[in-house]
């Protein structure tokens, strides 16, 4: 069965439209950037209901509920043939400030030594121009989703 992930693109209207992107933790990510940020996501539960899910994993990622009108994005299939279905809020949020939840995992391979990482080790606003440097390319459809529902970016190309 297809894993399936839920997520939420925070937005906020500046001078110009800024999406709030998270940045993967964990050795594996530790020296990537562009095309590596993503929205604030994760697993849905088997009988969870998939923006409950979005929410929840916001919550788990950032530290911070999240709360609004949440406009349906519809999925998008990432590279490795997970589906992630998405949501948007306007808000805005202290990036510097996440607090998120921890993963544990064998570090460095076969050391037998367990080690903590925060599933999210940095937060960002973005504008369009960066947002797609930056975000997973599966998940830049998500960004055009949003602006067209939005009325389209100002002053960004």
């Amino acid at each position: 069965m297809m894993k399936r992930s839920a997520g939420i693109l925070l937005y906020r209207k500046l001078s110009e439209v800024e999406f709030f992107l998270v940045h993967p933790g964990g050795p594996f990510f530790a020296k990537k950037d562009d095309g590596v940020w993503t929205i604030p996501k994760g697993e849905v539960n088997a009988e969870e209901d998939p923006i409950a899910a979005a929410k929840r994993e916001f919550l788990e990622e950032t530290g911070s509920p999240v709360k609004g009108l949440f406009l349906p994005l519809g999925e998008v299939k990432q590279k490795a043939g997970k589906i992630v279905e998405a949501w948007a809020v306007e808000g805005d949020l202290a990036a510097e400030h996440i607090k998120s939840n921890t993963f544990e995992i064998e570090w460095p391979p076969r050391s037998g030594k367990k080690r903590s990482f925060a599933e999210i080790d940095k937060a960002g606003w973005f504008n369009l121009e960066n947002a797609l440097q930056k975000i997973n390319p599966a998940q830049k459809e998500l960004l055009t989703r949003l602006l067209s529902l939005i009325g389209g970016p100002t002053n960004s190309a």
